[in-house]
């Protein structure tokens, strides 16, 4: 009798890559649930197509859940370009996992090549694919500081994002003008302040 093997666990990207495609039908189910226990009638004109709607909405918000960011960054180009490579403002939209409401602001994202590069809108694509997924903003900004650092090898990177969180401004404490900023820092730019000092001049230094 063959002898089975312990099965290897997942990597996070392949355990990413391995949820199945989003079931609309259930969640159409759970819209008209939701229609229901909130005294609506989901059977009436305005609301008929709703559940459908909500449907395709998820499946657009969550589309990052089917997808491996690292896919963009496995095409780098050598460069004999040694200074600081920033991509500043780039709008994302999110998903906060605590109240399905939306989040949504400017990432800047700086890196220290080492001896290679990467497309400049192969940054803002990682961005979008890590973002359409249920979470929160910390955990997209140590998610796309730590991809970038495995995937590109470079000497450092520095993330910020800046967001607006509607689960702050629409409910809750209803603070409509905060700001959430988030950063994290990796190689030279944690371990040098004048890197990170750099960085941060380039990113709020008005032109």
């Amino acid at each position: 009798m063959a002898l089975s093997l312990p099965q290897k666990p997942l990597m996070p990207s392949q355990a990413k890559a391995s949820i199945q495609p989003i079931d609309h039908a259930r969640i159409e189910a759970a819209v008209r649930e939701i229609l229901e226990a909130v005294g609506e009638n989901p059977d009436r004109e305005g609301l008929l197509e709703t559940p459908q709607r909500v449907a395709r909405l998820y499946a657009e918000v969550f589309s990052g859940l089917k997808t491996d960011p690292r896919i963009h960054l496995k095409k780098t180009f050598e460069q004999k370009y040694d200074e600081m490579v920033i991509v500043k403002d780039i709008r994302f939209e999110s998903c906060c996992e605590h109240h399905l409401l939306p989040f949504f602001g400017k990432a800047h994202i700086a890196y220290l090549p080492n001896g290679r590069v990467v497309g400049l809108s192969k940054l803002a694509r990682v961005l979008e694919v890590i973002s359409k997924r249920p979470q929160v903003q910390e955990g997209i900004t140590e998610e796309l500081a730590d991809i970038l650092m495995e995937e590109l090898n470079p000497r450092g990177v520095g993330v910020i994002l800046e967001a607006s969180h509607t689960c702050m401004t629409i409910r809750g404490v209803r603070k409509p003008e905060s700001m959430t900023t988030t950063s994290a820092m990796r190689g030279t730019f944690r371990e040098n302040p004048i890197t990170r000092q750099e960085f941060l001049a380039l990113v709020y230094t008005k032109q």
